[in-house]
C-alpha cells in the first residue's frame, strides 16, 4: 500500500492568557431577511421533492422525517429500491449547531455534504450533478424560484446549479431549530418542569456517571454533544478478523480518491472503522462523533449501525464502556439507570414550528 498522509481534524487555536469575545452579528436589513427566507422555502421545496432520485420515490424527506425529529426510526438508511446503506440516519434538528457532518465527520460544513445523499448510489441513486440538474431545469416552477431565491437577473443564463442547491438545502436545514425542552426550562430556573426522577437523573448524568465528560452541557440550550469523536466497541467485534483487509483496501482508495462516502455505505465492514476513514490515525479506528442527545428520546435505534434498540439499552452500554474507559467498573442501582433514561426523555423539545415555513405542511410535493 502507498504512504498516505493523514488529514488532520480541524480545532480552535488557544490563545494564552486572553479571550477575544466577537460582536454579536447586526440584524438583518427587510431585504437580507426576505432573500434568506426565499432561500428556506427553496430548500424546502428540494428536500421534499422525490423526484430528485433515480426511482423518482426517495426524497430528503424520505430518511429525515419530521415526526421522528428528522431522523426514521430505521436501523440504517434505506434509499431507492429499499437499498440498505450502513449507518444510522442521525436527527437534522439543530443540524446547523454541528461542527461536522455524518458520523465519521467528513464534511466541515452543511454545503459540503447536502449534495452526498442525492449522488449516493444507495440513497438517492442520482448518477452526477448533471442528472440532479437535468431534472430540476426540467420543471419551469425551479428556474423561476431560483431566480427569485437568489436575486438572479433575467439575462442569467444558468439560475439552477449545484452550488445553489447545496446553499438552498442548507438554508432550509439551518431553520430546523429545536424548541425549548422540560430540561431547557428546569435549567432556566423552572424547578417543577422536571419529575424528580429526571431531576435525579441530571444530576447522575453530570456526576457519578461523568456522561457530561463527551455529552457537554453548556450554554443555556445545549446539543450535549462535545463534537468529537469516540469508541464504544461497537461493530468492532464484527470485523476483527478482516481489520487488516479493511485497513489496507482503505489505504487503496484514498490513494486512488475514490468516493470515501459510496464505498462506506456499500460496506458494512468498512463503515465499522469510523473516524479511521477519514484520517487513516489507527487511534480512530471505531471512533464516530459523539451524538447530540436533544430529542433522543424520538430517535431510536441507537449508534452508528442502529444497532441499540432503546435509551434503556443505549444507558446499559455507555455504563460499560464507561466503567471500561476509567478502568473500573461503574456500577449504577437499576432504579438509578431507570432515572438517567427519565433524564433523557426530557431533552424533547421537538416538534418545533420553526421549520414549518410560512405555515406550510411538510407534503412530500408543493
Amino acid at each position: 500500500m502507498k504512504a498516505v498522509a493523514a488529514l488532520k481534524a480541524g480545532g480552535a487555536a488557544l490563545v494564552a492568557g486572553s479571550l477575544v469575545l466577537a460582536a454579536p452579528p447586526a440584524p438583518m436589513t427587510a431585504a437580507e431577511t426576505s432573500a434568506v427566507q426565499a432561500k428556506e422555502q427553496l430548500g424546502r421545496r428540494l428536500f421534499f421533492d422525490a423526484r430528485l432520485s433515480s426511482d423518482g420515490r426517495v426524497s430528503c424527506a424520505s430518511c429525515h422525517k419530521p415526526e421522528h425529529a428528522f431522523s426514521d426510526g430505521k436501523p440504517v438508511a434505506e434509499g431507492i429500491g429499499g437499498r440498505l446503506g450502513s449507518r444510522n440516519t442521525p436527527s437534522l434538528v439543530d443540524v446547523g449547531a454541528q461542527r461536522s457532518f455524518f458520523w465519521d465527520g467528513r464534511r466541515a460544513t452543511l454545503e459540503d455534504q447536502a449534495l452526498d445523499p442525492l449522488l449516493n448510489p444507495l440513497e438517492h441513486g442520482l448518477r452526477g450533478a448533471s442528472e440532479m440538474l437535468a431534472l430540476l431545469k426540467s420543471d419551469g416552477e425551479y428556474a423561476a424560484q431560483f431566480r427569485q431565491s437568489f436575486g438572479l437577473s433575467p439575462e442569467e443564463a444558468e439560475p439552477i446549479t449545484a452550488a445553489r442547491v447545496a446553499q438552498a438545502l442548507s438554508a432550509f436545514e439551518r431553520r430546523l431549530v429545536d424548541g425549548r425542552s422540560a430540561f431547557d426550562r428546569y435549567r432556566a430556573g423552572d424547578a417543577t418542569a422536571l419529575p424528580i426522577a429526571a431531576q435525579r437523573g441530571w444530576q447522575l448524568f453530570s456526576g457519578v456517571a461523568a456522561c457530561t465528560r463527551c455529552h457537554t452541557a453548556e450554554g443555556p440550550k445545549p446539543l450535549l454533544t462535545d463534537h468529537g469523536f469516540h469508541s464504544l466497541g461497537v461493530g468492532m467485534k464484527d470485523i476483527e478478523r478482516q481489520l487488516p483487509s479493511l485497513v489496507r483496501q482503505l489505504g487503496e482508495w484514498h490513494d486512488d480518491g475514490r468516493a470515501q462516502d459510496h464505498s462506506i455505505l456499500r460496506d458494512p465492514g468498512m463503515a465499522a472503522l469510523g473516524r479511521f476513514v477519514v484520517t487513516l490515525d489507527p487511534k480512530d479506528i471505531g471512533k464516530f462523533k459523539t451524538p447530540g442527545l436533544r430529542n433522543v428520546a424520538l430517535t431510536a435505534p441507537y449508534m452508528h449501525d442502529g444497532s441499540v434498540a432503546t435509551l434503556e439499552e443505549a444507558v446499559e452500554r455507555e455504563i460499560y464502556y464507561r466503567g471500561k474507559e476509567d478502568g473500573h467498573p461503574l456500577i449504577l442501582t437499576p432504579t438509578e439507570k431507570g432515572e438517567l433514561v427519565a433524564f433523557l426523555e426530557s431533552l424533547s423539545g421537538w416538534p418545533s414550528s420553526a421549520y414549518n415555513l410560512g405555515g406550510q405542511r411538510p407534503d412530500s410535493r408543493d
